[in-house]
């Protein structure tokens, strides 16, 4: 009897630690995390108490977090400037700690009062960040929780991040979100510690920012045909149809997000993409394209009019590119960008400066007198001229330029920091001209790429799972860190066509680039971030937000076996569960055979389905595939 009292103690010690530690998940993983004995009891009476000499952003801090807990909780927490007993203590460091920075934080969890500490507000909110993940994850209701603990492990956390600039990338162009949306976007941001809202303003499918000065440019250039289907294959707009979808933000309305994404210690860079990518002002303004016709030009709908070859440069069968060679171009860039300029803080503006189209350039009358005038001997010396000019005006506004790294291209612009986006070469390059650099390479953080197999993806050009996203390290080797400002993923909106999938395509691996931006390098560690990861989709489901379950579903390989038949291999991203398969039409479940070894396809078979579990419950989503795919994978005719 007392062994098994023995034995039962140890028992509940064993599954209360277990508890415990399995409470503490954070995204980003922290620089120093210890979990102690014991545990925080979040009450109705609990204080949010701040100094009284502090400044009104801690304030700011203090009300965010009362409000946030109040919503689920059904509490009425205040915001103090002195209390006894239980509490949540904001305070400012009297004395700089420069290990902490401006945007660490020390977050000390007992059994009756939390403490965050941090040199600068933006500190703690990242504290209360933390603090928030911490709690249960009904902490993410909507509604009020009922009959519920909140309690919090008691815990010290050290933290702060090892890049100052933590972004994602919006495109709000190719299709429209609302202001509505980009604040909710600013909230999931700020949750996991990123500081730096890109927002692509402009392309060829609509211009989402009022120029006063320039009013066709969203009285005509934020307006398409409304497409369903799949962009890029759509067909072209009929003379007739409406051009009633898409919108633009006003300068209210971009004062007011910016105000928002402060109020989250967000900045927004906003980009302005040119010279190419312009064809929604070149619809309201014909007269900045080079090219004769353009005055026919439409906003584009998503309807096919570049052509990208396997191989050899891409090029447009629309001339969407303002044109280098005249002089309006630079009187309307300045008359952007000084309205720009005026509406964000932010010290950098973006230009673009991607995927130009030069085949219309090639034969311009008006690009080789410029040229010639100008000395330039290729088209990317031209480039290069637009993009010099670009930078004057952006300075001239008390700006610094960032493009995309074909800016480097005929020659870097003086002072110009670079976004490497084609791989990591553009950054390795611009760092070794001593520029700045914001890594954002299509390989690990283009998060508008499938995330699973393309047998039931929406289609998009390339797949990017979460493992690899996972890996992203933004200071390639060999690169002096000083010239690498960060790192930042970006979300593109072709085939994202509303809110719930925009979430869709973003989590889970907006997690994997967070943890690369703040975490340090040798904190990394898959095994550990995986259910890390699936404790966030327990809070997503609670706060009904959408995210891809990519991870649970079989990654499918194909190769040309002895008989001329597929041979697959099935694998998985993370460990621990069963592949189970069919192949004669029906919908396999765990009695069905299980994947151990490559299958060579049967000879008539015409489906194969799959379908994960783990401790014998379904976990992952059933996908089918055509055999017909398979052979072409194998590349079998």
């Amino acid at each position: 009897m007392q062994r098994c009292t023995t034995l039962l103690f140890f028992v509940f010690v064993f599954c209360n630690v277990l508890a415990q530690s399995q409470k503490a998940a954070i995204i980003p993983e922290p620089v120093l995390l210890e979990q102690k004995e014991g545990e925080f009891l979040l009450k109705n009476n609990t204080a949010i108490e701040i100094a009284s000499d502090n400044n009104g952003s801690v304030n700011e801090v203090a009300n965010y977090l009362a409000s946030f807990l109040n919503k689920p909780t059904g509490y009425n927490l205040n915001v103090t400037k002195a209390s006894s007993g239980n509490s949540i203590k904001l305070m400012l460091n009297t004395a700089y700690n420069k290990e902490l920075g401006d945007e660490g934080y020390m977050l000390t969890v007992a059994t009756g009062n939390v403490t965050i500490a941090a040199n600068k507000p933006a500190g703690l909110f990242y504290g209360v960040q933390t603090f928030i993940q911490l709690l249960p994850n009904e902490i993410e209701s909507k509604t009020v929780v009922d009959k519920k603990e909140w309690t919090v492990p008691a815990v010290v956390v050290k933290d702060y991040p090892r890049f100052g600039w933590r972004g994602l990338m919006f495109d709000v162009s190719r299709h429209f979100f609302t202001k509505a949306e980009v604040k909710a976007f600013i909230d999931d941001m700020a949750k996991y510690k990123y500081n730096l809202l890109h927002l692509h303003l402009t392309d060829d499918q609509g211009w989402r920012i009022e120029i006063k000065s320039l009013p066709k440019l969203t009285s005509i250039g934020a307006w398409n045909v409304k497409k369903i289907g799949t962009f890029n294959y759509f067909s072209d707009p009929l003379p007739d149809e409406p051009r009633d979808y898409g919108g633009f933000f006003t300068q209210d309305d971009i004062r007011d997000i910016v105000q928002y994404a402060k109020e989250h210690f967000i900045n927004i860079l906003p980009e302005i993409d040119v010279p190419g990518h312009s064809l929604a002002a070149i619809a309201a303004y014909p007269e900045l394209s080079c090219t004769p016709g353009a005055d026919k030009y439409q906003v584009n709908s998503g309807e096919k009019f570049m052509v990208w070859p396997p191989k050899g440069h891409f090029y447009g069968l629309l001339d969407n590119t303002l044109c280098p060679a005249n002089p309006k171009v630079y009187e309307f860039l300045d008359k952007v960008f000084t309205e720009v300029a005026a509406l964000f803080p932010f010290e950098y503006i973006h230009m673009g400066g991607d995927e130009t189209a030069r085949n219309f350039w090639e034969k311009s009358p008006q690009i080789k007198a410029l040229m010639q005038r100008e000395k330039l001997k290729n088209l990317d010396e031209v480039q290069s001229y637009f993009v010099k000019k670009v930078e004057k005006i952006v300075e001239s506004k008390g700006k610094k330029l960032i493009g995309w790294d074909e800016i480097l291209q005929g020659g870097l612009a003086p002072n110009a920091a670079v976004m490497s986006w084609r791989g990591i070469d553009g950054g390795i390059a611009a760092a070794k001209l001593k520029h700045e650099v914001v890594m954002s390479p299509t390989t690990y953080a283009y998060l508008d790429y499938m995330q699973g197999d393309a047998a039931i993806e929406p289609p998009v050009y390339a797949t990017l799972r979460l493992n690899k996203a996972y890996g992203f390290e933004p200071v390639p080797e060999g690169v002096d860190a000083k010239y690498i400002k960060g790192g930042q993923a970006n979300l593109w909106t072709e085939q994202v066509y509303n809110f719930r999938h925009l979430q869709y395509m973003l989590w889970p691996r907006a997690f994997a680039i967070a943890e690369s931006v703040w975490s340090p390098k040798e904190k990394k560690n898959w095994n550990d971030f995986v259910p890390r990861v699936e404790r966030q989709f327990e809070r997503f489901d609670l706060a009904e937000k959408k995210y891809a379950p990519s991870i649970y579903d079989p990654i499918i390989t194909a190769t040309n076996g002895p008989n001329n038949l597929p041979v697959v291999e099935l694998s998985t991203e993370i460990e621990g569960l069963d592949i189970f398969y069919s192949f004669d039409n029906s919908f396999p479940d765990k009695f069905y055979p299980k994947y151990t070894a490559p299958i060579e396809v049967p000879k008539d078979a015409v489906t194969m389905r799959m379908i994960t579990y783990r401790d014998g419950k379904v976990i992952g989503r059933m996908v089918s595939i055509p055999v017909a795919t398979l052979k072409s994978r194998a590349g079998i005719k």
